[in-house]
């Protein structure tokens, strides 16, 4: 996750991508950078400094640059450590040209392999760039043919070459006021001024300077000169894309088109799963890196037992956690609600890890919990998503989840960044205590690398189903959640998700608990959601959904309607139910990720034909800072 700004016109060039680059900066706090061209010159000026983006001003302040067009960059470090050297804008070997990239290239250690063969010097450890001297040696095999390509052809040509996701901008200094925009996968806009243009990665960058923009979809480019803005996709071909008119205030910017925070940050889940785990991990030796863990390997090898505190949301991403860590780690843990710790005079010590989970990191009741736990003895972490927040800065170690601002009430992304947290952190254990070799790494971080793929499968291919379903289904009442084993907690969140926003009571319920009591509620009026994926290479995932099956059938028998939460491919539990919904196969512990998202969408939807405030709804804050 990435800010960037870049600007092409008759204005100062540097204070606008500065001012730009601070109203992004929560996107990247690990370096940032800029650079510089000017037609008067055959040289880019390029300044970057490792940290915050105060530290690139001093650099400023005490070698300024200017120039007629340019842009800047705030980073996320994925590859390679938070240094100078590896922040951007990074060069081609000529120093002419630079790209800034917010995203990963799966393939850069092939593409690497193969420029180097081709004489090309590297000097970071970023995959990004790789991507300026790809685009270096397409216009050099160009040359050599005898047929010069101009920059937007040569970018358009290099990015076929990349897998991964990646949103780009590139500059030469040998084409002077002109910027080339790509994107596939991390959003790109495009600010339209007079006689001025300019990109960025999100709206508040430049929503200061123009309210005119294009929103790129995947696989287009745009090309920013002084004369306006081309639009093509990656063959060249001319694009249309409406100008949006930004009519809202900054903070009402930030939906980029959506009707509500709540359904963007629905969408932006894959991305907030990706972000979490870039960097993280490796494909090629299965290892998990956390690199702001103060704790060494040894110590957390050495614990004995977890312990976690959280609320709400974070409470079920625990309860989740737990079936994690202990199926991969082997260790046994406890979940707690933070408000409750310390009233059960709590048993811990030096040899248990304290585990707190908070979207904010300023919760007051975990935070309380935290302290009960360092009192006992314990080292903590947090799992967080705001950088040096509390929880962070009192705890031993973090892992921060890169969800970016989760600004609606009912948290939806922050949910599916803590569990892909929650199995890093389960994975990285269970190698430590020897229960993982390299290869049973390697082959759950592969899992792991298609999930969100698998979540844009269903949003995009689930959301109308969610919706009509919402049609059917908000008048009622109560609703039912119904799930087993790690699905349990999906299924009290997908409640918890439905009673925050549409007011309707909601219950999850454990399925196998059914007859101890929830039979009795159960008439035609009480729709129930019933968790029943399955895992066809786990025989105890194979177990779990035949047991589901049976509760199934208890609902239908007393006529109950049951909306299902099944496998792609299980044509099984169609002849029982009345609403299926499918969802892409994943392995078990995994599968949360996926089955969250149309609990999610089938909330929204419903609250929304209600009528309710979805962002903000009724009676709660976003960040408990109070007990």
């Amino acid at each position: 996750m990435c800010g960037i700004v870049g600007y092409v016109g008759p204005k100062k060039v540097v204070p606008v991508i500065i001012e730009g680059l601070r109203r992004l900066e929560y996107r990247g706090y690990d370096s940032a950078g800029i650079a510089v061209g000017s037609p008067s010159r055959s040289t880019l000026e390029v300044r970057r400094a490792p940290g915050k983006l105060c530290n690139l001003e001093e650099v400023l302040r005490e070698h300024p640059i200017e120039g007629t067009f340019g842009i800047g960059h705030t980073r996320w470090a994925t590859h390679g450590r938070p240094t100078e050297e590896n922040a951007h804008p990074h060069r081609d070997c000529s120093g002419r040209m630079v790209v800034v990239h917010n995203g990963i290239v799966e393939n850069y250690l092939d593409l690497k392999r193969e420029l180097i063969a081709q004489g090309h010097k590297f000097v970071t450890e970023t995959d990004t760039e790789i991507i300026a001297h790809l685009i270096e040696q397409v216009q050099l095999d160009a040359d050599a043919a005898g047929e010069p390509i101009a920059l937007e052809v040569a970018v358009r040509r290099a990015v076929k070459r990349l897998t991964g996701a990646f949103a780009l901008g590139v500059l030469s200094a040998l084409e002077p006021d002109k910027i080339v925009a790509a994107r596939l996968g991390p959003p790109v806009v495009i600010g339209v001024g007079e006689g001025e243009s300019f990109v960025a990665s999100d709206v508040p960058g430049i929503l200061h300077h123009t309210r005119n923009m294009y929103f790129l979809a995947d696989g287009d480019m745009a090309i920013l000169t002084l004369a306006g803005v081309e639009l093509t996709d990656f063959d060249g071909n001319p694009v249309e894309r409406a100008i949006t008119r930004i009519q809202w205030d900054p903070i009402q910017a930030e939906k980029g088109g959506y009707k509500h925070f709540m359904l963007k940050e629905i969408w932006e889940q894959p991305r907030a799963v990706a972000d979490t785990t870039l960097g993280r991990v490796s494909l090629d030796s299965g290892k998990v890196f956390l690199g702001e863990m103060k704790l060494t390997d040894q110590e957390l090898a050495a614990t004995s037992s977890i312990h976690i505190a959280a609320c709400g949301t974070s409470w079920h991403a625990a309860l989740t956690g737990k079936y994690m860590i202990e199926r991969l780690a082997r260790l046994p843990v406890d979940v707690d609600y933070a408000s409750e710790y310390r009233y059960r005079d709590p048993i811990a010590g030096p040899e248990a890890l304290g585990l707190l989970i908070t979207q904010s990191g300023e919760t007051a009741d975990t935070l309380a919990a935290q302290r009960e736990m360092i009192a006992l003895g314990s080292r903590t972490v947090a799992i967080c998503n705001v950088v040096d927040a509390m929880v962070a800065r009192e705890a031993h170690g973090a892992i921060y989840t890169h969800a970016g601002p989760e600004i609606g009430v009912a948290s939806t992304k922050a949910f599916t960044a803590q569990l892909t947290a929650l199995f890093l952190l389960a994975l990285k254990l269970g190698q430590l205590r020897g229960k993982l070799d390299a290869a049973q790494s390697v082959a759950l971080i592969e899992q792991l690398s298609r999930i969100p793929v698998k979540i844009e499968e269903v949003l995009r291919g689930r959301s109308a189903q969610c919706e009509q379903l919402a049609k059917e289904f908000s008048n009622a009442r109560d609703f039912l959640y119904l799930g087993r084993g790690i699905h349990f907690p999906i299924a009290l969140e997908g409640a918890l998700k439905l009673k925050e926003i549409s007011y309707i009571h909601a219950e999850g319920y454990p399925a196998g608990e059914m007859k101890h009591g929830p039979n009795a509620l159960i008439d035609e009026t009480l729709p129930v959601v019933v968790l029943a994926t399955r895992d066809e290479s786990d025989p105890a995932s194979r177990l779990r959904y035949e047991k589901t099956l049976s509760n199934i059938q208890e609902v239908t028998a007393r006529s109950g309607r049951v909306i299902a939460v099944a496998t792609e491919g299980d044509t099984t539990i169609g002849s029982l139910v009345e609403h299926v919904i499918h969802i892409p196969p994943a392995i078990e512990l995994l599968s949360p990720l996926i089955e969250i998202v149309p609990l999610q969408l089938l909330a929204y939807y419903i609250a929304v034909r209600r009528g309710c405030d979805v962002d903000q709804p009724r009676n709660l804050a976003k960040s408990v800072t109070v007990e």
